[in-house]
């Protein structure tokens, strides 16, 4: 089966679901599946898919798991004691053959936050895992090592000694095996500079440090749970800041734009917050303004920590680095590119969520083509309340 262990699953599933149930424990939500993949046809395996959740669903953490999350800081006793009890409910989760739908399926979440946030890391593994499995029966190991080795070579070789790198590859990802063999491999060969892994289950196997913070899911909820829409993305900080105190202090900075997001980031959070993850649009762009508006907050941009992420590979890593070195302190999440980068064309899939509360929610991206658009209505709704303007695709105009 493709999920062994819960923890097989992104650290910011785990640093979200404590801020929900301190914070928002009977708020209720609904997540949708997106394929951006126009030549997958994913209906020819809906039933394996389906077996595959029933299975993740009859999982439970065990104990010396439990002690391994206990033992992480940032992670409360009351919160690891409810883990103890946790189990993921395969009534909250729909799986239907949708032709209508690119790809060909719909898979759709309801329930309480709190029960169905740990559904979308696994359940777009499982869709990625089971879709290769069956269209490549045999796949070139060689190949998909030549081109790590590559990637390797080019870390090593890169004079800077601070440059590093980590993975962010668990969603689309090859497979769970080809994810664990890659991450030992880069733990082995680029040692400092592999900084850690966002898979807390290979976090804990290997010894490496679990990465991540929040996600979108977090201040898309806080469209509805706050007490204003104008003012969620303050309030998911203000949230965030009273859960941790101080630890996992990175702000994600594109979930009503980029623009919206630095009207919101005053200078209480500059200093607040040890940095900024960027996830769409331009990354040069996007690190000269963050840089910009650090300074006139009169916060020094080079104590603050940039990381990328956005569909990131080594040598464009190195790029950013070479823009940004001595000005912030760049760091580099890659994913795909990692995981699944063997000659295969990776599948784009995505589960965002799309209600909480009963109301809609959404992510006005930086990059159009990522904006999630499940009503059209919400979505214009909240370009005005962020004043953000509608943005043309490249491939439109």
């Amino acid at each position: 089966m493709v999920i062994q262990s819960l923890l097989d699953t992104d650290l910011y599933k785990f640093s979200m679901m404590q801020v929900v149930l301190h914070h928002f424990p009977g708020a209720t939500v609904e997540y949708r599946f997106k394929c951006r993949s126009r030549w997958a046809d994913l209906a020819p395996y809906l039933d394996e898919i389906r077996a595959e959740v029933r299975h993740l669903c009859s999982l439970r953490f065990r104990r010396d798991e439990l002690e391994y999350l206990r033992g992480l800081r940032f992670l409360k006793s009351d919160y690891v004691d409810l883990l103890r009890l946790f189990q993921l409910d395969e009534g909250f989760i729909d799986i239907q053959r949708a032709p209508e739908a690119q790809g060909g399926v719909d898979i759709t979440i309801r329930g309480p936050w709190l029960h169905t946030i740990f559904f979308e890391v696994p359940v777009l593994a499982i869709v990625s895992e089971v879709y290769f499995r069956n269209t490549v029966k045999k796949p070139d190991e060689a190949e998909g090592l030549r081109r790590l080795e590559e990637k390797i070579a080019r870390v090593r070789e890169y004079p800077e000694p601070e440059f590093r790198i980590s993975d962010f590859g668990t969603r689309r990802r090859f497979s769970f095996d080809w994810q664990a063999r890659v991450v030992e491999i880069l733990k082995r060969d680029l040692g400092p500079k592999i900084t850690g892994t966002s898979n807390v289950f290979l976090a804990r196997k290997l010894g490496m440090i679990p990465l991540g913070t929040m996600a979108h899911e977090y201040l898309q909820a806080c469209q509805a749970v706050g007490p204003r829409l104008r003012d969620s993305q303050r309030f998911a900080f203000d949230k965030w800041a009273e859960e941790y105190r101080g630890d996992l202090g990175i702000a994600l900075t594109d979930v009503c734009g980029m623009d919206a997001f630095l009207r919101d980031f005053d200078l209480f959070f500059c200093k607040l917050f040890d940095g900024v993850r960027h996830d769409s649009g331009d990354p040069f762009e996007w690190g000269e303004k963050m840089i910009a508006h650090y300074e006139k907050m009169r916060v020094d941009p080079r104590t603050k920590t940039f990381v990328f992420s956005d569909s990131l590979n080594v040598p464009l890593s190195i790029q950013l680095y070479e823009r940004f070195k001595g000005r912030c302190r760049p760091a580099f999440g890659l994913g795909t590119n990692l995981t699944n980068d063997l000659g295969y064309d990776p599948l784009q899939v995505v589960i965002k969520m799309t209600r909480c509360n009963g109301q809609p929610v959404a992510k006005i991206s930086d990059t159009p083509e990522k904006t999630m658009d499940f009503d059209p209505s919400y979505l214009a709704y909240l370009r005005e309340v962020f004043n953000v303007p509608e943005l043309v695709p490249e491939s439109a105009e």
